[in-house]
């Protein structure tokens, strides 16, 4: 069960209990001129919806959420599930480096009416095991709302083990976990040691299918900004039985996979999507800065072979 009736805003989900997995989006968020631009990312969310696009994630780290306010944070997760008005489930992006930053803005969540929240471990503190079990512990017991683990040591400096996974798992609020470590091992170990009923999520694309058979609900997926409706196809035909099918997409859409990383994410992902037509301005916040020429050109081609650009 991704959301309980009594955690969503009355009306915005329509009382439904909707499943969490599939092909997942972890939507950009366009800006222009600075400001967030809510026209276009309407136009994105109408776009993953008549795509096929299983769930949407607003706020995430290829949201850019570290460099927005936490107005801007907020109006984002307001305005998505608006104006997804329940067709879909939405997973609110708001995990933080600070325990009461998470609980702040996962209660934000709840009352905006989102099915569940998508908290990343804390980055840059390196809390131990114990702590990131006690931060989570903390949150639920705060926000009593359904929450999907996120585990993406590459970003955060610190890796949440299988076991403590298995411990977090054992309070109700904790329905899942998006695991970003690029390690089949470790995913399976996660999976064995979980309830049935957990819902483990690849956190990267190229491993999406591989996480899909052995035992994984889906992926929370940078990809999918650009081939919702490929992304979609592949994850319906692996659940169908069509093996091959969901084989040849995997492959299909690998080369994007690698090259959405040619830069750090979302630079490549926003620059693609300009290139697409799909939003007026690459533009991304500071630290993240506009791509290089070179990688540019590598991307187009990339693009070109997929018949996304001409």
């Amino acid at each position: 069960m991704a959301c309980a009736k009594k955690s969503c805003k009355k009306g915005a989900n329509k009382g439904k209990k909707k499943e969490i997995g599939g092909a997942i989006v972890a939507i950009i968020t366009p800006f222009k001129d600075g400001k967030l631009d809510e026209e276009t990312l309407k136009e994105l969310i109408e776009w993953h919806i008549k795509a096929g696009t299983h769930c949407i994630v607003p706020c995430g780290t290829t949201g850019e959420s570290a460099t927005m306010s936490h107005e801007e944070h907020m109006r984002v997760v307001e305005l998505t599930i608006e104006t997804v008005n329940g067709r879909v489930p939405v997973i609110a992006g708001t995990g933080s480096n600070s325990t009461d930053e998470t609980v702040m803005l996962t209660k934000h969540a709840k009352k905006a009416g989102a099915d569940a929240a998508l908290v990343i471990t804390p980055y840059y503190n390196k809390p131990s095991q114990e702590g990131l079990f006690q931060h989570f512990e903390t949150v639920a017991a705060e926000c009593k709302f359904p929450m999907i683990l996120y585990n993406v040591p590459g970003r955060t400096g610190v890796n949440m083990l299988p076991q403590t996974v298995a411990r977090c798992a054992k309070n109700r609020y904790v329905v899942g976990i998006k695991e970003a470590t690029g390690n089949l091992n470790q995913v399976s170990e996660v999976i064995r040691l979980c309830p049935k009923k957990f819902i483990v999520l690849s956190g990267d694309d190229f491993t999406a299918f591989p996480t899909m058979a052995i035992g994984g609900k889906g992926v929370i997926s940078v990809a999918s900004n650009l081939m919702p409706k490929e992304m979609a196809a592949m994850i319906n035909a692996y659940n169908d039985g069509k093996l091959d099918r969901a084989r040849q997409l995997h492959y299909k859409m690998f080369p994007l996979f690698q090259a959405l990383f040619f830069e750090s994410n979302p630079v490549p992902a926003k620059v693609a999507l300009e290139l697409m037509g799909k939003i007026p301005s690459s533009e991304v916040r500071q630290p993240l800065y506009m791509m290089s020429d070179a990688n540019t050109e590598r991307l187009k081609e990339v693009l070109k072979a997929l018949k996304l650009i001409k």
